[in-house]
């Protein structure tokens, strides 16, 4: 059986995408303002002639808010292969895909220039277009010139300098070449912010940029690499301009947090909750990229659709700092209430903390407690006689345990969802009756403390009772008591 939470997110793709200027309440001050240019835009008029196309069809501008795809536009296609997008309101600056029939597209990027035609080739789009009137797009392709000139250079030096032995004038010589790359490309970057500094596709390109690997040694000479990941890791945003809302209707914003959360940082829950911390600060004036960052990593890390050991330690985290009633303003009191809650409710049980005590009735109708347990190390298991998952996960516990219990490791079973009678069975059935079995109807003996996201749920205490392993499968208890053991 699976207990569900669901994480309250009331607003729509357009209610985020707006560019707003709400302010937040954040520990007595306000939210700073997000720049945005709110003169009048023209109403949008985008020709395009696609020459040699004779399909006819309907053609879709189709818009990008952060990593979903929405449909801004369609215009019907003459049999001359023209197509006109129009429309009454602006469209929002950003990056587009104009989509043919056949599915083969066009890449475009707009701000408030949305006046201008498109003049290319069916079979050719990218390499025979011709921009009139739209500037973001004519250096969106300019810069795509470029790269495809520079990219076989860049590729040929890092193939070199993999086969070259560190240390030797033939690896420092075209280690050189791959500098001046560096450094070319750096320059050329650097050419257009000074040119065009508010420009939308300069932001774009530059928030798209990696920062430099430094280069830090160990005492013996030999490459700190967990230090040289910590350095690129803080530094991976700073070329992005947080106070420009244009860059979320692009893909280089979700690009980025999807490598930033998934590649740059480990996947346990402590790392996760410093990534996350690092990353959420530094937009805490910025509402849109606030709300993104936050409900992004709230549903990308789902504690019931993720294989971390301690997910609970993630939402708990996230909940407490970043989902309160000052700064989740695109939620109402109720659902940052039920959140709170059921934030609450996972954060008694969490790896590293002490494992709560619970105290209920046996089958004899005693009242047996996990703080009566003198074995060093204890299994907390959490089951329901009527799940399936516990119908297998149950008798590979009661084999573990039976060989187990010489070496000090104790179960404490708590049946949840059940009746007394039913619940005897299923001790009976199963051979349990070496374990302290407890079942409280009521639940109150439970509630907020062992948190149970599906059943079976299996938590390990160490003697100090400190939660060492939840999450669990049996066959990775044996693990976990021994790395306690050995101190890893």
């Amino acid at each position: 059986m699976k207990y569900i939470f669901l994480l309250l997110i009331t607003t729509s793709l357009i209610a985020c995408a707006g560019s707003s200027s709400q302010e937040i309440g954040d520990s007595g001050t306000q939210m700073a303002k997000t720049v945005v240019d709110n003169t009048p835009i023209d109403p949008p008029n985008i020709e395009v002639q696609v020459n040699g196309w004779t399909g006819g069809g309907e053609a879709r501008l189709i818009g990008i808010y952060t990593d979903q795809n929405y449909l801004a536009a369609k215009a019907a296609i003459d049999p001359q292969g023209r197509f006109v997008f129009q429309g009454a309101e602006a469209y929002k600056p950003g990056f587009y895909f104009i989509v043919l029939p056949d599915q083969s597209n066009i890449q475009l990027m707009m701000d408030r220039d949305q006046q201008f035609k498109l003049t290319t080739t069916a079979g050719r789009l990218s390499e025979d277009l011709q921009v009139e009137g739209c500037l973001e797009t004519q250096l969106f392709y300019e810069n795509r010139n470029y790269e495809r000139v520079q990219n076989p250079k860049f590729t040929s030096v890092n193939q070199r300098l993999k086969a070259a032995q560190e240390g030797t004038a033939a690896y420092d010589q075209i280690k050189a070449e791959q500098d001046v790359l560096v450094a070319e490309r750096k320059a050329h970057i650097a050419g257009l912010q000074e040119q065009y500094p508010n420009s939308l596709f300069v932001k774009f390109k530059a928030a798209g940029q990696n920062p430099d690997l430094a280069d830090i040694r160990n005492a013996d000479g030999s490459l700190n690499s967990q230090a040289q990941i910590s350095i690129y890791r803080q530094q991976f945003w700073d070329m992005v301009d947080f106070s420009d809302i244009r860059l979320l209707y692009t893909p280089v914003i979700s690009n980025k947090l999807k490598r930033y959360m998934k590649e740059l940082t480990a996947q346990s829950a402590d790392s996760l909750k410093v990534s996350s911390s690092q990353l959420i600060n530094k937009v805490l004036n910025y509402p849109e990229y606030y709300q993104y960052f936050a409900n992004w990593i709230m549903l990308e890390y789902e504690p019931d659709k993720t294989t971390l050991m301690d997910p609970q330690a993630l939402f708990v985290h996230m909940v407490n700092n970043y989902f309160t009633y000052d700064r989740a303003f695109w939620s109402d009191s109720t659902e940052i209430y039920a959140i709170q809650l059921r934030a609450h409710e996972m954060g008694q049980s969490l790896v590293g903390q002490k494992g709560p005590d619970v105290r209920a009735q046996d089958p004899s109708g005693n009242f047996r407690a996990i703080s009566d347990i003198k074995s060093p190390y204890i299994v907390v298991y959490l089951f329901d006689p009527n799940c399936d998952n516990c119908a297998i996960e149950t008798p590979k516990l009661v084999q573990f345990s039976r060989q187990a219990k010489s070496r000090g490791v104790e179960v404490f079973s708590i049946a949840l969802n059940t009746n007394d009678a039913e619940w005897k069975a299923y001790i009976a059935k199963n051979g349990m009756q070496q374990w302290v079995n407890v079942f409280d109807p009521t639940n109150k003996a439970i509630y907020a403390t062992y948190f149970v996201d599906h059943t079976p749920e299996i938590y390990v205490l160490n003697p100090e009772r400190t939660i060492i392993g939840k999450n669990l499968k049996t066959e990775q208890i044996q693990t976990v008591i021994d790395r306690d053991r050995s101190g890893i």
